[in-house]
């Protein structure tokens, strides 16, 4: 949710975020119309209400020749208000659902779609030259296959498309990366939470993601519940219609889930492996923090992913992901996109948003001003710090030539310390 007050005092620079994101720049002007007739409203139904009461109080006053006039009048009143009252909550009605279409302000991302966005720097080692090496990179798939890790073909005849299963060396490689991500949070004063994987359509709607891509979320209609595609989620549910205590520093959470995702708009993407799939394991940090932090700590959450992937020794880019390109909630986000060689591109593998107070307006998760004079809206903000899309790159990036894989020198205590691993045959 947007604040209305600020839109309405200034609103140019509501337009120029959905210029950015190109979205609806007439939505801006419906809002404020809608603003201007919801008081409008209200205030005719405050004033006939005074009114009421005023007319009200002189019944007993009213001599016994005026009381059947007052008492006319008394009643006519009530009518009015009751008019009256259904006109502004109608208003007010018009004006939320306006009010809920609108996407968050963006805070200094670049313009433009999808591929719009602006790399802010390369990190880790440098891509391999595997042509120099002397043999043809296999793709994570045919690795896992041959390794015996993964098996997607036995997760198409349970399941269907797009789910798997991760076996032995695969199914513990997983875990060894959650369970580092959760020491790399814990570390850093997070707090570990296993999160619910099924939410209202309060908290679905409150965090922005039953807007334009709801079609990607699996939905039980027996239940009215969703299955979330992040604990960010659950996690931004947390403490709805709470006044949190800020004074020490943000509130930092870790929640660790599995994640569902309908992939209802990447027909034809990725459809090989593991990279784009229904389900998955990820761990998500979670902050609450002064809106006047949040932009600190949008740094932080991306200083820590930068750790993670530093950690498993992935050559990596940080972009700037473009307006367009935002999820409806995100003022500014950061990806980071770790080397794929056998496609000669880069994937996403961890991404951070700064939600600023859109998220928390929309739940009510507000913190107490330092004098007691009221509160006010807190700032979100998400990062992942590790999921199940790491295991293509860690597969892809640390090869041999004889098809086995160097564990990462980071992941080697959560394996018991093995250095390789190779096929059983």
């Amino acid at each position: 949710m947007i604040d209305l007050r600020a839109l309405r005092e200034n609103p140019e620079p509501y337009r120029d975020s959905q210029r950015a994101r190109g979205a609806d720049v007439a939505l801006v002007d419906r809002i404020i119309e809608a603003d201007e007739a919801r008081r409008a409203a209200l205030g005719a139904f405050e004033s006939l209400r005074a009114e009421q009461k005023a007319v009200s109080k002189s019944v007993g006053r009213a001599s016994a020749e005026e009381r059947p006039a007052v008492l006319a009048q008394a009643k006519a009143l009530a009518e009015q208000v009751k008019a009256a009252e259904a006109a502004s909550n109608g208003a007010a009605t018009v004006l939320d659902e306006l009010a809920h279409q609108f996407q968050n302000l963006i805070e200094g991302a670049p313009a433009g779609g999808e591929e719009d966005y602006v790399v802010l720097r390369h990190e880790g080692p440098a891509p391999r030259d595997f042509a120099a090496e002397g043999f043809e990179p296999a793709d994570h798939l045919a690795l896992g296959e041959g390794l015996d890790i993964i098996d997607t073909r036995r997760g198409a005849k349970v399941s269907g498309a797009r789910f798997y299963f991760l076996k032995g060396w695969g199914m513990r490689l997983e875990l060894a990366l959650m369970t580092a991500a959760l020491d790399k949070a814990v570390a850093h004063g997070f707090t570990p939470m296993t999160t619910p994987t099924l939410v209202t359509p309060q908290i679905m709607g409150g965090t922005g993601f039953l807007g334009a891509h709801s079609d990607e979320i699996y939905y039980l209609p027996t239940d009215d519940l969703y299955l979330v595609g992040t604990s960010e989620v659950a996690l931004a549910g947390y403490h709805t219609d709470e006044i949190l205590d800020l004074s020490k520093g943000p509130k930092r959470y870790l929640g660790w889930s599995t994640c569902y995702r309908r992939e209802a708009g990447a027909a034809g993407k990725d459809t090989r492996g593991i990279i784009r799939v229904h389900q998955f394991n990820k761990a998500e940090m979670f902050s609450y923090c002064r809106p006047e932090d949040a932009v600190a700590e949008h740094q932080r959450l991306l200083a820590l992913e930068e750790e993670m992937l530093a950690l498993v020794g992935l050559p990596y880019r940080v972009i700037d992901t473009a307006a367009g390109d935002l999820g409806s909630s995100a003022a500014r986000k950061f990806d980071c996109e770790a080397w794929l060689p056998t496609q000669n591109r880069w994937m996403e593998v961890t991404s951070t948003s700064n939600c600023t107070t859109y998220q928390a307006r929309r739940l009510a998760v507000r913190e107490r001003l330092a004098d007691s004079k009221g509160t006010r809206p807190v700032a979100t903000l998400n990062g992942t710090l590790a999921t199940t899309r790491w295991i293509v790159a860690i597969l892809e990036n640390q090869q041999r030539a004889d098809g086995s894989v160097v564990v990462p020198e980071g992941l080697r205590p959560y394996l018991g310390g093995i250095e390789v691993i190779e096929s059983a045959a």
